[in-house]
């Protein structure tokens, strides 16, 4: 047999049936990347904390505090599949999310500079901070499919989904991280100190991914192999046409957008909403509370998949059923905050809303694992890709609505509304059932 076949051959039983990493390094890489993670959405929820203060003092409309807060989903979806996905399985994806991290750190780090010398731009003051906003998001958006190449090319088949899971819950801690420490920044210290904080611990913890994960590597030879694993995963081989041609694949797309427009709305106004309408609320209350509920959610909806499966209940109906859960609690809490002047009645609501996106994590999210079990990560990233679109457009119209009505409920209902067509096309065209 040919030496470059048996090598190749070897090379994919190790990664497949025995992690490339040891227990020891395997406990390293978690903590950094969970902490990374954390880093990572303590950075991007920084500025919807600070656009109020932000705003104020430099007169921005609520048109521009949305192209502002939108616009960094505008970089954040160009990033993910090619940039975030090819160079990560070609160098490595520990050095795509190093390289990402030093410049989403540093820009978190800078801004209030940037903002500063914004005016000097006259007209132009708005599109150089969305320009720095893009880039940001460009930055940040190759950190996800950077840490499913990693873990891919150094875990087993079995470990992979799990691991990958839990390094999600970060997302959760770093907007508890910005809510509670940001909070009280802000209060204390004032707006620019936020963005210099969470820049400077982004900083720190890219220093520590270099200088202690990344110290522990084997050698080169090794590690070029690693970045070779799973080609068949790539995107130069990925049936696209066959998943392009089947509705499930639509329905799992189309739905992970329509909820995460209610995410990404929550996620960048949130802070201005209780701002505007109960501004005497302590700011560490209404930007940790609602967070709080993510966790146990996400376990829950985990447990009760778990137990729904375990009774031979069909995965495609289990999906459903998760999905319809997370549509369900949300609509209901929408419905409510939009007829309500009630600052603890907001408050519930709002949290049972965000706590709602814990089952869509055990449900559509999981779902390409369902759909594309040999390319779960190329599926993925192309899911979230579009499920990052409404991040610029409903974020972008939820300002602009604000602006022409000084209407809450009409943004809420309008969540509402995109809801319900999620729930429609996935309790229809959905399914569990593999494509290839």
């Amino acid at each position: 047999m040919d030496d470059k076949l048996k090598f190749s051959l070897l090379r994919n039983e190790l990664v497949d049936n025995q992690s490339a990493w040891n227990r020891q390094e395997k406990r390293v890489w978690f903590i950094t990347l969970l902490t990374g993670t954390c880093m990572l959405y303590s950075t991007r929820t920084s500025m919807p904390l600070l656009v109020p203060a932000v705003a104020a003092e430099a007169k921005w409309s609520k048109t521009d505090s949305g192209t502002v807060l939108s616009s960094f989903f505008w970089g954040y979806t160009l990033t993910q599949v090619v940039v975030g996905g090819y160079f990560s399985d070609r160098f490595g994806g520990q050095r795509v999310i190093l390289f990402a991290a030093i410049g989403w750190s540093l820009l978190t780090f800078l801004m209030p500079n940037i903002i500063w010398q914004a005016p000097f731009f006259k007209s132009y003051a708005i599109p150089f901070i969305v320009t720095i906003r893009i880039i940001n998001g460009a930055f940040q958006g190759v950190h996800f499919p950077s840490m499913i190449s990693l873990t891919s090319q150094n875990l087993c088949s079995t470990e992979r989904t799990s691991f990958f899971g839990l390094l999600t819950s970060g997302s959760a801690m770093g907007t508890l991280l910005t809510g509670i420490l940001g909070s009280f920044v802000l209060d204390y210290f004032g707006w620019s100190y936020v963005f210099r904080v969470i820049g400077f611990m982004g900083i720190a913890w890219a220093l520590i991914l270099r200088y202690y994960a990344m110290a522990g590597e084997r050698n080169r030879i090794i590690n070029v192999s690693r970045l070779c694993v799973n080609n068949k995963s790539s995107i130069d081989n990925v049936p696209w046409l066959r998943y392009f041609c089947r509705l499930s694949f639509w329905a799992c797309v189309l739905t992970h957008a329509c909820e995460m427009n209610c995410f990404f709305v929550l996620l960048s106004w949130l802070p201005t909403y209780f701002h505007d309408g109960f501004p005497h609320a302590k700011g560490w209350v209404v930007n940790m509370i609602p967070w709080l509920s993510l966790p146990p959610s996400t376990l829950f909806a985990k447990y009760l998949t778990s137990r729904l499966l375990a009774r031979d209940w069909s995965t495609s109906t289990v999906r459903k059923i998760i999905q319809s859960c997370c549509f369900a609690v949300q609509n209901v809490a929408l419905f409510i905050m939009s007829r309500t002047s009630d600052f603890y009645t907001a408050l519930i609501c709002m949290t049972v809303i965000i706590g709602g996106t814990g089952f869509h994590n055990n449900a559509v999210t999981v779902n390409p694992q369902d759909l594309a079990p040999s390319h779960s990560g190329s599926v993925f990233g192309l899911m979230n890709t579009v499920g990052a679109v409404p991040g610029f457009l409903g974020v972008y119209l939820a300002g602009h609505i604000l602006e022409v009505t000084q209407s809450w409920p009409m943004v809420f209902s309008a969540a509402a509304g995109i809801n319900l067509v999620g729930w429609f096309i996935f309790m229809v065209f959905g399914s569990a059932e593999a494509i290839v």
